[in-house]
């Protein structure tokens, strides 16, 4: 029989890889989903919105299990 305590130990140390996050398009403020691998700590890439097909550049940073989400057009 497993050791139970070990188990939950196990269980609350377990990191969720993939995050699912919304941000607001810069170009023409719809809500768009995104997905984080939040096992890379600093991120920058680019990812079209759903609706309006604009490029949003996205920094994201995933600090002790806090993620920060900045999104912006090319010109800002």
């Amino acid at each position: 029989m497993p050791d139970y305590a070990l188990y939950l130990r196990f269980k609350r140390k377990r990191r969720v890889l993939i995050e699912n996050r919304q941000i607001r398009c810069p170009y023409c403020g719809e809500l768009t989903d995104i997905q984080i691998d939040t096992s890379i700590a600093l991120q920058s890439y680019i990812e079209d919105c759903t609706v309006c097909c604009q490029p949003i550049e996205l920094e994201i940073s995933v600090i002790d299990e806090i993620i920060s989400v900045t999104a912006r057009t090319g010109n800002e």
